[in-house]
């Protein structure tokens, strides 16, 4: 009896001791409300920095629906484990976050927990933003704060059980999240550092550009060895890169700043809002960014030099003496600008440079002929129509594989016209989900665009 009594015991302080530690481990107090702050309380300076800030950090396309008032939340964010919203990030002080103070939002950026306490998502990057300066952030406040504010109640998210229970997320940050970890290296310059601190922090490039595990977390082995991104493919931004033409620091600064390069085409789907958004800010970011980005995409080899060579020698072949349906569709369709010797706007990019013929998979390139390119505001940047509505699947698959045959020397796509049926029906989902009418402006001169 006396043995069974002290089982019990040691059983129920085990239960007690593990239900506190979890509890430990889950909760977060709430922080106090605030009254919103007076936009005219911001020192200006501050708020331009915030500016350019939150366009390092892509802030306005990940919490702005289409045709939206700006930063008003509701974008849905697909996962493998169901899609999440965005929220309103305005100082709406009931639907948004103008009842937080400085010191609510820097806990959102660096611990990924909400002014209520709650855990946030990691769609949100806060594994990123954990980086950002206490100046850094401060910016983004004053700014944020400064914004219109837009009543725009949260959209629920369409989570299965049970990753719709947010202590989940505690566990989550157990295992993955690695608060403050960014340090500089003093051996490195200035720029390679700035550059550092931008890409690992605001800017959170592994996002896209790393694989995940079955956890949705970075595969920390496998950092910028490419991802998953809205049905694009985000190249591998390393040594693995599979651009024709290596990367380098000249390459990719005018790529981040104009949106394209005539060794590497052009940014489509989520690259060109983060390079729309890179061309406002200052000039010696960009070029951080790029000096940063450089070091990890290396020197190539010098057999990776020498098939570089070869790509630039040979990157216009002569047409195939039989004529497909993929090269007679180009022949009509695509050859007068891409052949034409002109630089762009008036010519089409050099195709045998194109990192989007040369990927693993055909999604991008679907992607870019369903949808065309639009010019870059300012810039003689590539232009190009979509050939969604005079083009079928079967058509638009003949192209592709004939734009791989002809201008890449690596195998050939498989199951490309299934490729192009996935990529037509995401880009008509895209637009009828992302239409949020909760928060469109009566005019599309009330978007904020930072």
């Amino acid at each position: 009896m006396v043995r069974s009594k002290l089982i019990g015991a040691i059983l129920a302080a085990v239960v007690i001791g593990g239900g506190g530690a979890a509890f430990a481990m889950i909760w977060r107090p709430a922080i106090a409300a605030v009254d919103p702050p007076l936009p005219q309380s911001f020192d200006p300076d501050i708020v331009k920095r915030g500016r350019e800030l939150a366009a390092i950090g892509n802030c306005n396309d990940c919490h702005t629906v289409r045709g939206g008032r700006n930063f008003a939340g509701g974008l849905p964010v697909p996962t493998p484990f169901g899609t999440i919203f965005s929220s309103n990030i305005t100082p709406d002080a009931e639907t948004g976050i103008g009842r937080w103070s400085e010191a609510a939002f820097r806990r959102a950026m660096r611990a990924g927990v909400d002014r209520d306490g709650r855990h946030l998502y990691p769609t949100f990057p806060y594994d990123h933003f954990t980086n950002v300066s206490d100046a850094d952030d401060r910016a983004l406040y004053a700014y944020l704060m400064t914004r219109e504010a837009v009543h725009a109640p949260p959209r629920k998210n369409e989570l299965s059980f049970p990753f719709d229970q947010r202590f989940l997320v505690a566990g989550w940050k157990v295992l993955f999240f690695h608060r403050d970890s960014y340090r500089p290296d003093p051996s490195k310059s200035a720029a390679w550092n700035r550059g550092a601190y931008l890409v690992e922090g605001l800017a959170h490039c592994g996002a896209c550009h790393t694989p995940r595990n079955a956890f949705g977390a970075e595969r920390a082995t496998a950092t910028f060895a490419g991802g998953d991104v809205d049905n694009w493919r985000a190249y591998a931004i390393n040594a693995q890169s599979p651009a024709p033409v290596p990367w380098d620091a000249e390459a990719l600064y005018a790529y981040l700043r104009d949106g394209w390069h005539p060794e590497h085409g052009t940014a489509r789907g989520p690259m060109a809002e983060v390079v729309s958004n890179l061309s406002s800010v200052p000039s010696s970011d960009v070029h951080a960014i790029a000096t940063y980005m450089a070091s990890v995409f290396g020197p190539p080899t010098p057999e990776r030099q020498r098939q570089t060579e070869a790509v630039l020698a040979q990157a216009k072949p002569p047409p195939e003496a039989t004529v497909s349906p993929g090269a007679a569709i180009y022949e009509a369709a695509c050859a007068s600008c891409h052949e034409s010797g002109r630089s762009p706007p008036y010519g089409g990019i050099n195709l045998g440079l194109s990192t989007a013929i040369d990927g693993p998979d055909a999604r991008n390139l679907a992607n870019i002929v369903l949808s065309g390119i639009r010019p870059v505001e300012g810039e003689r940047s590539p232009i190009m129509p979509g050939f969604a509505a005079s083009m079928n699947d079967a058509q638009i698959a003949a192209v592709l594989n004939y734009l791989r045959a002809r201008f890449s020397k690596r195998p050939a796509w498989r199951d490309v016209e299934t490729t192009v049926e996935d990529a037509r029906r995401t880009q008509t989902a895209f637009l009828q989900t992302s239409a949020g009418p909760q928060n469109a402006p009566a005019d599309p001169a009330q978007r904020d665009k930072p």
